[in-house]
């Protein structure tokens, strides 16, 4: 039970690696680029998504057709505004967004963001370990367990979290040789 339970939380935190590496740019259209862009729509700040349709059309094309034509130039200043380096373009209802070939220094600020987002994926990781183990000791200490439960129940944890610190570790090797792909 208690394996299965870390195991779900370690998962969550793997997918949230993967999400996050999703949204950094290699050169080819992606609409996860997109992600974490927000609006300013209707008094707040709303996701992208949530106020047009993002697309690819084509590997170095997105577009977003906007619902609404009042947010059509709020729509424009967030891509532009958001720190990727892209260049949107109004067409009526639909904004354009090429996205340029990167340079090799730019790859690699992105590969060591990649990095940074695997090492914090980690932590959680450990984190999530951390507060399993101290379960265990609490539940040996009163007795609901005995030592060698409490033996082997800190293998397992540790299995698992060797598991995933390796999935991450291979998802950020193949993270890395997608960036530096020219």
């Amino acid at each position: 039970m208690l394996t299965e339970n870390i195991r779900k939380k370690m998962n969550a935190g793997f997918e949230n690696l993967l999400k996050d590496f999703g949204a950094l740019r290699t050169g080819r259209a992606s609409v996860t680029i997109l992600d974490h862009i927000t609006v300013e729509a209707y008094g707040s700040r709303t996701p992208i998504q949530q106020v047009g349709t993002v697309s690819v059309s084509d590997a170095k094309m997105l577009t977003v057709q906007v619902w609404d034509s009042s947010l059509i130039k709020p729509t424009e200043i967030a891509v532009r505004n958001s720190q990727l380096g892209l260049n949107p373009v109004v067409d009526g209802q639909l904004i354009r967004i090429a996205v340029p070939d990167l340079s090799e220094e730019r790859r690699k600020e992105i590969c060591k963001l990649a990095g940074k987002y695997a090492e914090q994926a980690k932590i959680t990781v450990r984190n999530i370990r951390k507060d399993a183990m101290d379960e265990v000791k609490k539940q040996e200490k009163s007795k609901e367990i005995n030592e060698d439960q409490r033996k082997k129940m800190l293998d397992d944890i540790q299995k698992i979290t060797d598991e995933f610190v390796k999935k991450i570790d291979l998802s950020l090797s193949v993270k890395e040789k997608e960036i530096m792909k020219v």
